[in-house]
């Protein structure tokens, strides 16, 4: 079970949806988000903040390396890139507002589930593996090491 949580940038312009992985950590975790516009103004500590595509997350460390006490790693391990890389704190899809466009792009494909099950299922399919590809060229880095499903 993953537990979702949204949030807005510090700017305010944009958005974000976040999944917790087994719920072991919780939004407490975030610090602040930067969404491309306002991450230019900031000084990149990948002590703290992991980067995507121009949007940089924050962690306050000290309360996600307790939050890991149910992992078998050691505290030290516990690092930003661990934190997205590996579930705990991520975005809800493959980008921050996937969870919202995803859907918005299947809607058209979605109708042809009662006319035409078939062509449904082949066009299910080619989306999915187009859409992946472009995300991956964006840059977008769930895309890009095929981690859609954490």
């Amino acid at each position: 079970m993953c537990m979702a949580h949204e949030m807005n940038c510090s700017c305010g312009n944009g958005m974000a949806g976040f999944n917790f992985k087994h719920e072991i950590m919780s939004g407490d975790i975030i610090s602040r988000i930067y969404c491309p516009g306002c991450s230019r103004d900031i000084t990149f500590d990948p002590g703290t903040m992991v980067a995507d595509n121009g949007w940089v997350i924050e962690y306050d460390m000290e309360i996600a390396r307790f939050q890991s006490h149910k992992l078998t790693v050691k505290p030290d391990e516990v690092t930003p890139d661990f934190i997205f890389d590996e579930g705990y704190c991520t975005w809800r899809g493959v980008y921050p507002t996937d969870h919202i466009d995803s859907v918005l792009e299947r809607t058209e494909i979605m109708k042809l589930a009662k006319i035409n099950p078939r062509k449904y299922l082949e066009e299910m399919k080619e989306w999915a593996n187009t859409r992946m590809e472009r995300l991956s060229q964006e840059g977008w880095r769930k895309a890009r090491d095929n981690k859609v499903g954490v």
